[in-house]
């Protein structure tokens, strides 16, 4: 006896379908059909007559044809996810709340991964049209090109006929993070710039640019560094950190472009002997799961991340069956989360030991 006989669904046992469940009930398929399906019909049956159905449904164990169903609606119900990694805290994150919401809404999401690779960008946009995702949402990932379907950028920022981009408020956020550091007594802030393959990079730091000059603090160029490490863990903050270090020029506040570059930043300073945030505070971005849980814990600027993946998926639900009409952005507000690394200048504020640091 097999598995599937055990379990009561012996091999060549037909199939329940919406007629019979119809049959059972004395209803028409198509008040069957409506109520399992929850499409806008449906609001017109009695909620009591809903009950029954769905009783009914699980009683004789009807599980719908998705291909039938597909052909007689003309809809796959299945939207394509573009990112840059699947498994970076940024990404994971955003994906959690896209996954959370088409979930609840019935719908399938098929994620490819093109990892900064144009045309690998390319043919998995193709591969998904193929399949017949009804829409797209993207994550970190720059559109170039114009939108066949409806489609939502996460963290995009090009203007691109027919994308709504989901965007952070950056110049909220370097408000945030530049005023709490000038009220803490900091003037000598290091800077680590995103990667250029990042979609957020210009945007962010020309709000930090922009929010610097209002705030009247210079930002000098000896202590802006560039990541230019594709990886997505701490590791990309260490390195450049150390080459900062290396110009021996005095800083008492760093301000990185993500939680992971923080706190390999941090590794970096506490390897050189120096302590965060007595001799440096450090503020990181985006408050990803580990930045609470480093030593000391992380001040940053947090992105709600798996709202921001929730609200892109409902953009887009929507859009897809025709409920809200297109945007061409959607504004996230920033949070700032207040932790362990930083504080007051305190009396290593001209770093007077910088010439003793191992470089």
């Amino acid at each position: 006896m097999t598995m599937m006989q055990k379990n009561g669904n012996r091999a060549g046992e037909k199939r329940v379908t919406l007629k019979a469940v119809a049959k059972r009930l004395g209803l028409t398929p198509g008040t069957v059909s409506a109520t399992l399906n929850n499409s806008p019909a449906a609001k017109s049956i009695p909620e009591h007559t809903k009950k029954r159905i769905r009783a009914a449904a699980k009683e004789l164990n009807y599980k719908p044809n998705f291909f039938a169903r597909t052909l007689r609606v003309k809809r796959t119900f299945t939207v394509g996810v573009i990112a840059e990694e699947i498994g970076d805290a940024y990404g994971s994150q955003v994906i959690s709340g896209i996954e959370k919401y088409l979930t609840a809404k019935n719908y399938l999401f098929l994620t490819v991964v093109h990892r900064h690779d144009a045309k690998q960008l390319h043919r998995y946009s193709q591969m998904l049209l193929e399949r017949g995702v009804e829409g797209i949402i993207t994550v970190d990932t720059d559109m170039l090109e114009e939108a066949s379907l409806p489609t939502i950028a996460v963290a995009g920022h090009r203007p691109v006929e027919g994308v709504t981009n989901i965007v952070l408020d950056h110049k909220r956020a370097a408000q945030f993070a530049l005023q709490h550091l000038k009220d803490l007594g900091h003037e000598e802030i290091a800077f680590l710039q995103g990667q250029t393959f990042s979609s957020d990079s210009e945007d962010r730091w020309n709000a930090i640019v922009e929010v610097a000059a209002e705030l009247k603090i210079g930002i000098r160029p000896e202590l802006v560094l560039r990541i230019d490490s594709a990886a997505s863990s701490p590791e990309v903050g260490f390195p450049v950190t150390k080459e900062l270090l290396a110009r021996k020029q005095p800083f008492t506040a760093l301000f990185a472009y993500n939680d992971n570059s923080a706190i390999g930043a941090m590794w970096a300073l506490k390897e050189a002997g120096l302590r965060v945030p007595e001799d440096v505070s450090v503020i990181g971005f985006d408050d990803i799961p580990i930045a609470q849980f480093a030593d000391p814990a992380l001040t940053t600027v947090r992105q709600p991340l798996v709202r921001m993946g929730e609200i892109a998926a409902q953009t887009l639900v929507h859009r897809i069956e025709e409920r809200e009409g297109y945007v061409p952005e959607i504004a996230i507000e920033p949070e700032f989360v207040v932790r362990g690394t930083t504080a007051v200048v305190g009396v290593a504020k001209n770093m007077a030991s910088l010439s003793a640091i191992r470089t």
